[in-house]
């Protein structure tokens, strides 16, 4: 999830950035082919810019996050009606890609032509399933979007920005009286989310409208915000002290009734909820997850056969844990030795400043060795730089356990890898090799970084994104050290395999709770009785199941599949297989669905093979 965003917002860079392109000397005979490769190639990028800048200019969120400020002051119509205009802009972009003469594109833009391509027709053909969401819930939604976009995203740097903070204070009634019709249409066609989510819901709607203006007690969230950017305008006094009082009327007048509209009818709603847990449960609901899987993956598969996947790579984890508990030497079951990992003191280090700085220093100690041993595993490396860092104490409370952020494209941000310390007894150190590895080298850092120095590349493929294809080569870089004779120490093993046990889980669970009918508890369960995790971990994962449907699959899929890939090579090259030349062929072409970084791989091996 905490990729998502990041993701789609570089995917938007990208596209309005637009492509290069590189023109070569050539005889007069073939200059003539080239030009019309050319402007085929020209009408391709023109497409895919043109395509991307309107759906920014329809979207003053997303012109928010890409820095254009021309409607600052409004929100996204999220109506009926504008999403029928949207399906039909995304057929007529369709209908202009097709009017172009694929053959006469160069090979890489033929690739960047069907990504294109497919997601259109993904897009279009999604669209009868556009209901089958929960707009709120505990993950995510416009309740909660509200405040953090304003917060994180609105930033103000003079009174017209100010201005426009206010009028998008003033403008919240009508987003939710949006969001309230939705609801409405989901509840119609039986689509109501669990009895659990509300609780959730209801009081996170309630916090932003605690504290001052509305009440006694401290500046509500909002207010402490804008009057944080205010101070630091260079203007008087005065100007400041009006533009709070416009901000705290509009809060009173505009933001709180909105909310509490939207908490009345949150009620209303979650009297009408049941404890059906799975997508099942909806309008055509096998073929709806069975779509959601497709996506989510990039691949064919069924719900049984990833159910399946799951179950095998469960119970392989386990044997593979069992050997290590014989290798240490602890007499018990695997059960006992679970409890015994998860909370004996050895494993964690004190929740001091001391203790924080000490795992600071060993995993930064396992990146640098990681960064001795890259000529091992590849041939091009990224230009941009890796740090690790403790996540900052404004946010470590709600942040996620550890995770990375891109570097900057200009080369003037090193990529950044962030371990959150602020529960040390979240963080043991049987993990610390793990985590490092998957969030920066070789994992994220290797493909993100190495992506957005790719050249001759259009920059919609270079800053794009594919859950499955991201996330299973973060986990598949978990395993890559255990090859290179790392993971020396059996506990780190140990937390290896419980991370990737985890996402085998994923699989069992998701496709559990959503095909097979499984309840919120029977989800729970399993977690608490075949992993080392904490029960309180495993609720949350089996919520983020119920109301994110598909999702926590991509990961061991996308794992799998390079595994799979890299075998298949392995065993067809033989003593020709080349370990580096491998990763380059997976991380070199940029993020893509597993079916075609497959095509790659197998053109790889059919040229080794000439």
């Amino acid at each position: 999830m905490r990729k998502l965003t990041i993701l789609a917002a570089a995917v938007s860079v990208a596209l309005l950035a637009g492509c290069q392109q590189t023109t070569h000397s050539q005889a007069p005979a073939q200059h003539a082919e080239q030009q019309v490769v050319q402007s085929e190639v020209e009408k391709a990028n023109a497409l895919f810019e043109a395509s991307f800048m309107r759906g920014v200019m329809r979207s003053p969120i997303y012109q928010t996050y890409m820095g254009i400020k021309q409607d600052y002051d409004k929100w996204d119509d999220s109506s009926e009606a504008r999403q029928l205009e949207n399906l039909e802009l995304t057929k007529q972009d369709l209908a202009a890609l097709k009017a172009i003469d694929r053959s006469k594109l160069d090979a890489n833009t033929q690739v960047s032509y069907d990504l294109f391509k497919q997601s259109l027709e993904n897009t279009i053909a999604d669209f009868k399933w556009r209901h089958h969401t929960y707009p709120v819930n505990q993950m995510f939604g416009t309740h909660s979007m509200v405040p953090a976009f304003l917060i994180n995203q609105h930033q103000i740097a003079d009174v017209k920005d100010a201005k426009a903070y206010i009028s998008r204070l003033n403008g919240v009634p009508a987003v939710f009286d949006q969001l309230i019709v939705d609801l409405k249409a989901r509840a119609d066609k039986g689509i109501i989310a669990p009895k659990f989510v509300f609780p959730h819901v209801i009081e996170s709607s309630e916090n932003i409208i605690k504290g001052a203006p509305f009440g006694s007690g401290d500046d509500s969230t909002l207010l402490a915000d804008f009057k944080r950017k205010i101070a630091k305008l260079e203007i008087t006094e005065t100007e400041k002290s009006a533009l709070i009082s416009e901000a705290t009327a509009a809060l009173t007048s505009s933001v709180k009734p909105a909310y509490n509209k939207l908490i009345g009818y949150l009620h209303k709603l979650e009297k009408k909820a049941d404890n059906r847990d799975g997508a099942w449960k909806f309008p055509d609901g096998e073929k709806f997850y069975n779509n959601a899987l497709a996506r989510t993956t990039t691949t064919a598969l069924s719900a049984e056969e990833i159910h399946n996947i799951g179950l095998a790579e469960v119970a392989r984890i386990h044997d593979e844990m069992r050997a290590i508990k014989d290798k240490v030497g602890f007499k018990g079951d695997l059960q006992a030795f679970m409890e015994f990992m998860k909370t004996d003191k050895q494993f964690y280090l004190p929740n001091t400043e001391a203790g924080k700085a000490q795992y600071l220093a060993e995993a930064k100690a396992m990146i640098d060795n990681m960064k001795s041993r890259l000529d091992e595993l590849f041939i091009v490396k990224p230009k941009a730089d890796m740090i690790v860092k403790r996540v900052e104490a404004f946010r470590e409370k709600s942040a996620g356990k550890a995770f990375y952020q891109q570097p900057a494209p200009d080369g003037s941000r090193p990529g950044i890898y962030y371990a959150n310390l602020y529960d040390m007894e979240a963080m043991p150190t049987y993990q610390m090799e793990a985590l490092a590895y998957h969030e920066g080298i070789p994992g994220h850092h290797m493909q993100i970084a190495i992506a957005q120095e790719l050249e001759d590349m259009p920059k919609f493929r270079k800053f794009g994104g594919y859950t499955a294809y991201i996330e299973g080569w973060g986990l598949y870089s978990e395993l890559v050290p255990k090859e290179m004779g790392l993971y020396e120490d059996p506990y780190s093993d140990f937390g290896r395999l419980a991370m990737e046990l985890w996402r085998a889980c994923r699989l069992v669970v998701d496709t559990g709770i959503h095909a097979m009918k499984w309840t919120r508890q029977e989800g729970i369960d399993y977690y608490v009785n075949n992993t080392p995790n904490a029960k309180s971990d495993a609720v949350k994962m089996v919520e983020r199941h119920i109301v994110m449907p598909s999702q926590a699959t991509a990961y061991k899929v996308g794992m799998l599949k390079i595994l799979e890939l890299r075998e298949t090579a392995r065993k067809e090259l033989g003593d020709k297989f080349d370990i580096r030349e491998f990763h380059d062929v997976v991380l070199k072409n940029g993020p893509v669905p597993l079916n075609v970084l497959e095509s790659f791989v197998d053109g790889w091996v059919a040229s080794k093979q000439d």
